[in-house]
């Protein structure tokens, strides 16, 4: 039985209740609830935001950063150990995400942070945990940050991180590696580090631990520290050895002159107080750096950089974990998105109206962005992801803003709208796909260099962002951005899975990707009945849960990547339901499954629970949880699906 003939059978069963008027008051009584929650939680200038957690690799950092410059905070460090072992798993090890497998790299830096805070190597927690640790090999196994790190602890040789000198910095731009051929976040963390991989400086440690326990043999007599698994990367490791030969030929003027270009480099870039790139791991490498450099605790520099980071630190009862960033533009416009749906056209609420005000004038125009080194001539236009992160806005988070703005009618946001369209218009790679911050950032034979095990160096176009710009610029102006959106259209299509699917890159995983593409080809016009998007509709009749929700895992981005069953979720089950009604499912029996599952787990408080990790920061090495997600997208899609249901009754 056909999809098609599955829900007309069984909506001539339901089709009475289906669209009964009890089932829109029901909708009613949990949309208001929802919305009057979001309400509580705004803040008083109009923004959202929620908690962003990470896996314990961050609060570990935070710790081994203390010690690495010797500022061990004892009351604060106590409550971060509190929330690492109770992110300790029942076999003794630490995992990325909720329900994921052990991770060597991450187990060894808490281990190591656990150890300096004072737990003892015969405690019990740690005990399990070093017997998972020799199990996988050992600490000489972990990633190449993670090794960076133990270096200078001088647990490892230095031979044992790549080789990456500060005259790096002034390679030219035909060189085959050069700091502009990557992602933004690779070199906002990448510049401060060949500062602290040239100098090989030795951590404080005031306290003297090691973690000598964790290696099978002596971490110097270690011979493979770096795997062969490509040619490419042969090539590459052959070159960091010669690297290494010729780093004595190296004048010592070229290597004060490269240092200083590393440190102007990122005193450019240090973003006031909310610290370089606004990421936790580039702030780290700032401010070991400047450390490093001799600047004094009372500097203004190391002062701004050291606030930064310990404005990342979160309570949580008598627990403190570090979150790795914060995402007040991209909550605060999703939340509006929502809230907008919730609203009768022609009325706009005062909390949405305070919100928008609020991103209008969160956005950029003429500063400074590493953006411009590809694009010169185009006018800014962009929001970023944090409160402040000139150098580096975002294609995503200014789609979805200007996309909410547009929603309004509002015409004091018009002038926004065009500028936030004309710059993403103007990022648009070759191939018509979208990435991140950058643009034809594609140069992926990167990926195979020693320092890139985590295979995350670039910013290449992805199905995700490029469905959120097309959905901008099909508002913004059809006419003018035609080519644009055809192209992007064009590549989504060449991105599609066998299965339906497209994956994604900042949510997890296929569900995500899927909602992505799905709603931005509704806004361009696309037709629903086209055989490509009916495949989308099997794919989610096929991955719907038992209980009606949807759930995929973070396993779906291990190879062979494709989708992976996991418990439902509000917010995935949100993508889904948002995915089917843009290929106009309204009355689709699967479509009523879900909606129910989202009705039957609501809480008193009008929110929803979910513990899993929703995105990820780098796949198969670092995942986020963003805490309102299950807040604002379980309130989008029932909003949707009621606004639509009562255009048909």
């Amino acid at each position: 039985m056909t999809l098609e003939t599955q829900n007309e059978s069984l909506l001539n069963q339901f089709s009475n209740d289906s669209l009964s008027k009890d089932l829109i008051s029901n909708l009613d009584r949990s949309i208001k609830s929802a919305k009057n929650k979001l309400h509580e939680q705004q803040h008083d200038d109009g923004h959202w935001v929620y908690e962003l957690e990470a896996d314990c690799t961050i609060p570990a950092e935070y710790i081994l950063m203390n010690h690495f410059v010797g500022e061990i905070n004892d009351k604060t460090e106590e409550k971060i150990a509190t929330y690492l072992r109770t992110q300790q798993n029942k076999e003794g090890g630490w995992s990325l995400y909720t329900g994921g497998n052990f991770d060597l790299s991450c187990s060894v830096k808490t281990y190591f942070a656990l150890k300096l805070i004072g737990d003892d190597q015969h405690e019990e927690h740690m005990i399990r945990a070093k017997k998972m640790i020799l199990n996988h090999g050992g600490a000489a196994h972990c990633n190449v940050f993670t090794r960076i790190t133990m270096a200078l602890f001088g647990q490892v040789p230095w031979r044992a991180t790549p080789f990456i000198p500060a005259e790096v910095i002034i390679l030219p731009k035909w060189f085959p590696f050069h700091i502009d051929k990557v992602s933004y976040w690779s070199r906002t963390v990448m510049v401060p580090l060949f500062i602290l991989c040239t100098l090989k400086p030795s951590a404080a440690n005031p306290r003297g631990i090691d973690i000598r326990e964790l290696f099978i043999i002596p971490a110097e007599d270690e011979q493979n520290y770096f795997k062969v698994t490509t040619p490419l990367k042969r090539v590459f490791l052959i070159l960091d050895h010669i690297g290494r030969l010729a780093e004595k030929l190296v004048p010592a003027f070229i290597r004060r002159y490269s240092i200083r270009k590393c440190e102007q480099w990122f005193l450019e870039r240090m973003n006031g107080k909310y610290g370089i790139g606004g990421i936790f791991p580039a702030m780290v490498n700032v401010y070991e750096s400047l450390v490093v450099l001799g600047y004094s605790k009372d500097t203004p520099e190391r002062k701004l950089a050291r606030n930064a980071i310990d404005a990342l630190l979160t309570q949580r009862g008598n627990a403190m974990y570090c979150q790795p960033c914060v995402s007040p533009i991209w909550d605060t416009a999703l939340v509006s998105q929502a809230l907008i749906e919730t609203e009768y056209k022609q009325h706009v609420s005062t909390e949405i109206e305070t919100a928008l005000n609020w991103l209008k004038e969160q956005q950029l125009s003429d500063e400074p962005g590493d953006w411009r080194i590809q694009k010169p001539e185009l006018s800014g236009g962009g929001w970023a992801f944090q409160y402040s992160n000139y150098y580096y806005p975002d294609l995503d988070d200014t789609s979805m803003v200007a996309w909410a703005m547009h929603r309004t009618n509002n015409k004091s946001y018009s002038e926004p709208i065009q500028r936030a369209a004309n710059w993403v218009a103007g990022m648009q790679s070759r191939g018509g796909g979208f990435g991140s911050f950058d643009i034809n950032n594609t140069h992926f034979y990167l990926n195979e260099i020693p320092s890139a095990d985590h295979g995350a160096l670039l910013d290449p176009p992805t199905a995700d962002v490029t469905g959120r710009a097309i959905a901008l610029l099909s508002l913004a102006d059809k006419k003018i951005y035609e080519k644009n959106i055809n192209d992007g259209v064009n590549y989504i299509k060449s991105e599609q899975e066998e299965d339906g699917s497209w994956f994604g890159r900042w949510g997890t995983n296929y569900i995500y990707g899927t909602w992505s593409v799905l709603t931005a080809l509704e806004i361009s016009g696309e037709d629903p009945q086209q055989p490509y998007i009916r495949k989308t509709v099997e794919y989610f009749q096929k991955t719907q849960n038992s209980d009606g929700g949807w759930g995929e895992s973070n396993d779906s981005y291990y190879p062979p990547k494709h989708y992976r069953p996991f418990k439902s979720t509000a917010f995935q089950t949100a993508w889904a339901l948002l995915s089917l009604l843009a290929t106009g499912e309204v009355k689709s029996i699967v479509v009523k499954k879900g909606v129910n599952y989202l009705l039957n787990n609501q809480l008193s408080n009008g929110q929803w629970y979910d513990d899993s990790y929703t995105a990820p920061g780098f796949p198969r090495v670092f995942y986020l949880k963003y805490h309102g997600y299950s807040k604002y997208f379980p309130l989008w899609a029932l909003a949707r699906y009621r606004n639509l249901l009562q255009k048909i009754t």
